[in-house]
């Protein structure tokens, strides 16, 4: 039988959403915004599997970020509201990946605004979560 330690616990993906947001932040700095909106989206990923641990979710090896989205709402369903965040994040993910996608032309700005909605998303679920964007 699997426990959710196998999968890691909680505070394990927390650090690592943490070191994600961080390596954004980094990443704007230095200009590479297709770097940047990678981190966020890997960043917002594992803030939500963290939260669905933390409800007795059993991970799932899933990179869309709606569809961990909408497994959040039946445990918090003010996370509704964040929805289309999540679809946009989730295309940076593709974007970084995926060839075809490589030439959407993320700008600065659209991460920028993205990571400071997903900052409020990241404390509607951790409000004690200290985030530095």
């Amino acid at each position: 039988m699997t426990t959710r330690e196998e999968f890691g616990s909680v505070e394990d993906w927390l650090k690592i959403a943490r070191t994600d947001w961080l390596r954004v932040n980094r990443n704007l700095q230095e200009d590479d915004v297709t770097a940047a909106g990678f981190y966020l989206q890997q960043s917002v990923e594992k803030y939500l599997k963290a939260f669905l641990l933390l409800h007795g979710w059993k991970l799932k090896k899933i990179h869309e970020l709606d569809a961990l989205l909408d497994e959040a709402i039946k445990y918090t369903p003010e996370l509704t509201s964040f929805y289309h965040l999540c679809e946009r994040v989730t295309g940076y993910y593709l974007v970084e990946r995926y060839p075809p996608f490589d030439d959407l032309g993320i700008k600065a700005a659209d991460v920028e605004r993205d990571l400071k909605e997903a900052k409020k998303l990241v404390y509607t679920m951790f409000p004690e979560e200290a985030l530095n964007a």
